[in-house]
Protein backbone atom coordinates (compact mmCIF):
# COMPACT_ATOMS: atom_id res chain seq x y z
CA UNK A 1 0.00 0.00 0.00
CA UNK A 2 1.46 3.21 -1.22
CA UNK A 3 1.55 5.78 1.82
CA UNK A 4 0.23 9.44 1.85
CA UNK A 5 3.73 11.11 0.76
CA UNK A 6 4.41 8.55 -1.93
CA UNK A 7 0.26 9.82 -2.92
CA UNK A 8 1.81 13.27 -2.88
CA UNK A 9 4.95 12.75 -5.01
CA UNK A 10 3.17 10.93 -7.50
CA UNK A 11 0.23 13.59 -7.93
CA UNK A 12 2.84 16.28 -7.58
CA UNK A 13 4.10 14.27 -10.50
CA UNK A 14 1.66 14.32 -12.90
CA UNK A 15 0.67 18.17 -11.81
CA UNK A 16 4.41 18.94 -12.67
CA UNK A 17 4.25 17.00 -16.34
CA UNK A 18 1.13 18.87 -17.27
CA UNK A 19 2.34 21.89 -16.14
CA UNK A 20 5.48 22.13 -18.69
CA UNK A 21 3.54 20.00 -21.60
CA UNK A 22 0.78 22.46 -21.98
CA UNK A 23 1.67 25.86 -19.68
CA UNK A 24 -1.65 25.82 -17.92
CA UNK A 25 -2.07 27.61 -14.39
CA UNK A 26 -0.99 25.84 -11.26
CA UNK A 27 -4.14 26.51 -10.20
CA UNK A 28 -6.23 25.14 -13.02
CA UNK A 29 -3.91 22.13 -12.67
CA UNK A 30 -4.17 21.80 -9.09
CA UNK A 31 -8.03 21.93 -8.92
CA UNK A 32 -8.25 19.09 -11.76
CA UNK A 33 -5.92 16.87 -9.64
CA UNK A 34 -7.47 17.13 -6.81
CA UNK A 35 -10.98 16.15 -8.75
CA UNK A 36 -8.75 12.64 -9.28
CA UNK A 37 -9.69 9.33 -8.07
CA UNK A 38 -6.83 8.87 -5.35
CA UNK A 39 -6.32 12.36 -4.24
CA UNK A 40 -8.01 11.91 -0.42
CA UNK A 41 -4.74 9.22 0.12
CA UNK A 42 -3.09 11.63 -0.60
CA UNK A 43 -0.68 14.31 1.79
CA UNK A 44 -2.27 16.87 0.67
CA UNK A 45 -0.04 20.01 2.58
CA UNK A 46 2.73 17.98 0.92
CA UNK A 47 1.43 17.83 -2.65
CA UNK A 48 0.82 21.55 -1.93
CA UNK A 49 4.20 22.51 -1.07
CA UNK A 50 5.97 20.05 -4.02
CA UNK A 51 3.66 21.76 -6.40
CA UNK A 52 3.53 25.12 -6.06
CA UNK A 53 7.33 25.41 -4.96
CA UNK A 54 8.41 23.56 -7.72
CA UNK A 55 6.66 26.25 -9.77
CA UNK A 56 8.10 28.87 -7.89
CA UNK A 57 11.59 27.86 -7.73
CA UNK A 58 11.61 26.14 -11.32
CA UNK A 59 14.16 28.05 -13.18
CA UNK A 60 16.51 28.18 -9.78
CA UNK A 61 15.81 23.94 -9.42
CA UNK A 62 16.49 23.94 -13.79
CA UNK A 63 19.71 25.48 -12.60
CA UNK A 64 20.87 23.12 -9.82
CA UNK A 65 19.93 20.20 -11.55
CA UNK A 66 21.92 21.39 -15.27
CA UNK A 67 25.15 21.07 -14.18
CA UNK A 68 24.32 16.98 -13.66
CA UNK A 69 23.27 16.58 -16.74
CA UNK A 70 24.48 15.01 -19.92
CA UNK A 71 22.34 17.05 -22.10
CA UNK A 72 20.19 20.71 -21.58
CA UNK A 73 17.46 19.99 -19.07
CA UNK A 74 14.90 21.01 -21.71
CA UNK A 75 15.81 18.37 -23.49
CA UNK A 76 14.64 15.97 -20.53
CA UNK A 77 11.99 13.96 -21.41
CA UNK A 78 9.19 16.04 -19.42
CA UNK A 79 8.23 13.16 -17.00
CA UNK A 80 12.21 13.19 -16.16
CA UNK A 81 12.42 16.54 -15.73
CA UNK A 82 9.03 16.76 -13.50
CA UNK A 83 11.17 13.80 -11.39
CA UNK A 84 13.94 15.84 -11.12
CA UNK A 85 12.00 18.97 -10.32
CA UNK A 86 10.70 17.21 -7.19
CA UNK A 87 13.50 15.69 -5.64
CA UNK A 88 15.37 18.62 -6.06
CA UNK A 89 13.05 20.35 -4.17
CA UNK A 90 12.66 17.71 -1.37
CA UNK A 91 16.32 17.56 -1.05
CA UNK A 92 16.57 21.45 -0.77
CA UNK A 93 13.41 21.93 1.53
CA UNK A 94 12.48 18.86 3.34
CA UNK A 95 15.89 17.69 5.11
CA UNK A 96 13.66 15.86 7.26
CA UNK A 97 13.42 13.18 4.72
CA UNK A 98 16.13 11.20 4.17
CA UNK A 99 18.37 11.91 0.76
CA UNK A 100 18.12 8.26 -0.02
CA UNK A 101 14.23 8.16 0.74
CA UNK A 102 14.24 11.36 -1.51
CA UNK A 103 16.73 9.09 -4.39
CA UNK A 104 14.66 6.14 -4.11
CA UNK A 105 11.51 7.99 -4.52
CA UNK A 106 12.17 9.63 -7.54
CA UNK A 107 13.72 6.16 -9.04
CA UNK A 108 10.05 4.75 -7.72
CA UNK A 109 8.15 7.61 -9.76
CA UNK A 110 10.57 7.53 -13.01
CA UNK A 111 9.84 3.92 -13.10
CA UNK A 112 6.23 4.22 -12.46
CA UNK A 113 5.83 7.47 -15.25
CA UNK A 114 9.19 7.62 -17.05
CA UNK A 115 10.18 5.33 -19.90
CA UNK A 116 12.21 1.80 -19.89
CA UNK A 117 16.10 2.81 -18.36
CA UNK A 118 14.41 6.86 -17.30
CA UNK A 119 15.18 5.57 -13.76
CA UNK A 120 18.39 4.68 -14.14
CA UNK A 121 19.09 8.29 -15.56
CA UNK A 122 16.89 9.92 -12.72
CA UNK A 123 18.79 7.76 -10.03
CA UNK A 124 22.45 9.06 -11.39
CA UNK A 125 21.62 12.79 -11.41
CA UNK A 126 20.18 12.65 -8.07
CA UNK A 127 23.08 10.89 -6.10
CA UNK A 128 25.03 13.87 -7.84
CA UNK A 129 22.62 16.71 -6.57
CA UNK A 130 22.41 15.14 -3.23
CA UNK A 131 26.37 15.08 -2.90
CA UNK A 132 25.60 18.90 -3.38
CA UNK A 133 22.81 19.73 -2.05
CA UNK A 134 23.83 18.03 1.35
CA UNK A 135 27.12 17.10 1.36
CA UNK A 136 27.38 16.32 5.05
CA UNK A 137 24.65 13.60 4.92
CA UNK A 138 25.62 12.03 1.88
CA UNK A 139 29.28 12.18 2.72
CA UNK A 140 28.28 9.71 5.99
CA UNK A 141 26.79 7.43 3.66
CA UNK A 142 29.83 5.50 3.43
CA UNK A 143 30.81 5.90 7.14
CA UNK A 144 34.46 6.50 7.96
CA UNK A 145 36.94 6.67 5.21
CA UNK A 146 39.39 3.84 5.11
CA UNK A 147 42.73 3.68 5.33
Amino acid sequence: MRNARRRARELATQALYQWLVSGAAPSEIDAHIRGTQGFDKADRAHFDALLYGVVREAESLDAAIGPCLDRPVTELSPVERAVLMVGTYELRHHVDIPYRVVINEGVELAKTFGGTDGYKYVNGVLDKLAAKIRPDEAQRRGGPAKT
